[in-house]
């Protein structure tokens, strides 16, 4: 149950109702009224922006209409006092009952306690990583992989059917650069001293099995022929190498896809000639002349030409833009529409990207040619993630494919886990930069989330096990623990912690609707940091003990409460893809 929808579903009716006898308007924007948990309990439970919202269209003090609320929210059951706070915040505190019927909802309903179905089975295209197959991935590669997957796993969690996609790059000028890397370690494998790589191609190491392979295949036999012979063979090649990199890295991290569409398959599938013709029907794609770009170094370049164009500015896009370069090919621009037209033929009408933060000027765009070819029946959503700083000890570590000097991502799970990665990965917005240090990220402390969140996981297991010596092990299965006379349970400390266990339908249905999983890790560290502060004064106050042999019933209650956190805290970290301990290591 998310209490807090039902609670606004009941003050929603009383408004209506209100409205009726006419002490409000009619016809009131009540879109954005909801209730959340009180940011401090001492002053309520439950608190809604309800007063402030209205009064905006009644033309009267926040006050004013939450006192006239007020009287017929303390007739919803189990309201036990209505408070008025600040600017017209309404305040409801519940009897404990409430909160102990809670409880045994997130014990009986076990692992799936937060899921919901609002997405009714519709289906979502996540597209994530994508990055070029041009070499390994690196840890900011991992930051949107990581953020994609989460979200898939969000969007499943409330009910929509979810399709994770990567789109490969394998076309244009960083494949063919790659394929003459490819060619140089080729003849270096066999042994050619090529000195050092020219500019603009790729010096890493991590070519030189490539070129080790190539070598092993062909022998000599492409090392002095010119480049038109052998650029397409080693650049396909080489890309693929690089995809199966891609892919085991991936999956070292825990994040499978389901689909990976090629750009250089869906141009030679037809699909940019299907989309362009599409755009022609509809009158969306023209001859014309750009204008000359704004800023001084954008222009240099320019110069006042014919190209086919795509009418974006009917879209909301400040430009046409390019469909053909001057040499006649499609840009890439042309192609990625071509891609999203596949998509919204597959049966998408929902498409979510997760790009770096460095496209976004793409985005406008991007939107403005998914409205086109989809005739504003499909919706792209873009979400873009800030770069990662790599440090070690507080300084940085370098990272680029063109210097071939950078930490991979594999390295970096093989010495931390990818359990650390993908939950540190959440603990700033997407929209904000961070750090990731190698070593803080291994500290056990309270300063280290992922830890912290553990810990508390491996402490709610470790109560349990020791209550085995105490209760048969039917006695301590959630069905029973709700059984429990639930009733004992009255320290405000053990209170708050189901008030806070109850707000984790809220926390799914907010990180899946705003596409926002940092919010799943915020609250597991919360939640974290109430049991850990209940089992410390449980070591000072012995009345707060989890387990007191001389009340059975009393230990019962609070075993109700260290399962129900686990489980919470168990659903919290299954949905971020991070397996929860059952004790540290």
């Amino acid at each position: 149950m998310n209490i807090f929808e039902y609670f606004r579903k009941e003050i929603l009716r009383i408004i209506a109702s209100f409205s009726e006898e006419g002490a409000l308007p009619k016809n009131l924007d009540v879109s954005s009224i909801k209730f959340e948990l009180s940011k401090n309990l001492a002053h309520g439970d439950l608190a809604s922006n309800a007063a402030l919202v209205l009064s905006r269209s009644v033309g009267e003090e926040p006050k004013q209409i939450a006192s006239l609320l007020a009287g017929e929210l303390r007739k919803i059951d189990h309201v036990e006092e209505v408070g008025i706070a600040g600017p017209g915040f309404i305040n409801l505190t519940l009897e404990n009952k409430f909160w102990h019927e809670q409880l045994r909802q997130i014990l009986s309903i076990g692992a799936a306690y937060g899921d919901a179905n609002f997405g009714n089975g519709d289906k979502v295209n996540v597209e994530y990583v994508s990055a070029n197959p041009t070499g390994p991935l690196h840890i900011a590669h991992a930051r949107g992989a990581v953020f994609g997957d989460v979200i898939s796993n969000l969007l499943e969690k409330v009910g929509y059917l979810v399709t994770r996609e990567y789109y490969i790059n394998d076309a244009g000028a960083q494949i063919a650069a790659l394929g003459r890397s490819a060619h140089m370690r080729y003849c270096q494998a066999l042994g050619d001293d090529i000195g050092e790589m020219p500019e603009g191609l790729y010096p890493g190491e991590y070519l030189i099995g490539i070129g080790q392979e190539l070598a092993n295949l062909y022998g000599a036999k492409w090392q002095k022929k010119p480049e038109t012979e052998w650029l397409n063979l080693f650049s396909e090649f080489s890309s693929a190498k690089m995809m199966e990199l891609i892919r085991a890295d991936l999956s070292a991290l825990g994040v499978h896809q389901e689909v990976f569409t090629s750009e250089g398959e869906v141009v030679d599938a037809g699909w940019v000639d299907q989309m362009f013709n599409f755009l022609k029907e509809k009158n969306l794609v023209y001859t014309g002349v750009l204008s000359r770009p704004k800023g001084s170094g954008a222009q240099d370049n320019w110069e006042k030409r014919p190209q086919l164009l795509f009418r974006a500015t009917k879209f909301g896009d400040n430009s046409d833009r390019a469909l053909k370069k001057t040499n006649g090919e499609w840009t890439y621009f042309a192609s990625d529409i071509a891609n999203h037209f596949l998509k919204f033929n597959r049966g998408f009408r929902r498409m979510i990207n997760i790009w770096g933060a460095d496209h976004a000027g793409y985005i406008d765009r991007m939107k403005a040619a998914v409205s086109g070819i989809t005739e504003g029946k499909g919706q792209l959503e873009v979400k873009l993630c800030q770069i990662v700083h790599l440090k070690k000890a507080g300084r940085p570590v370098r990272m680029s494919k063109r210097s071939g000097d950078f930490v991979t991502l594999r390295s970096v799970i093989d010495e931390v886990g990818k359990d650390i990665i993908r939950f540190i990965m959440l603990t700033r917005s997407n929209d904000s930069q961070m750090d990731f240090d190698l070593e803080k990220v291994l500290e056990q402390t309270r300063d280290n989330p992922v830890f912290y969140v553990q810990y508390a996981h491996a402490r709610c297991c470790s109560i349990l096990r020791h209550a085995g010596q105490h209760f048969p092990k039917k006695d301590l299965d959630p069905v029973s623990l709700a059984a429990a006379e639930l009733g004992k349970i009255r320290n405000r400390s053990e209170l708050n912690i189901i008030k806070t266990l109850s707000a984790w339908p809220q926390i799914v249905e907010s990180a899946a609707i705003s596409l926002e999983p940092h919010r799943v890790a915020f609250y597991l560290y919360d939640l974290a940091s109430l049991f850990h502060a209940l089992w410390n004064k449980g070591k000072e106050e012995a009345d707060l003990k989890f387990l007191n042999p001389r009340d059975p019933e009393l230990t019962r209650c609070r075993l109700a409460l260290v399962e129900s956190v686990r489980s919470v805290i168990a659903s919290g970290l299954h949905s971020v893809g991070v397996e929860p301990l059952q004790e540290l290591r």
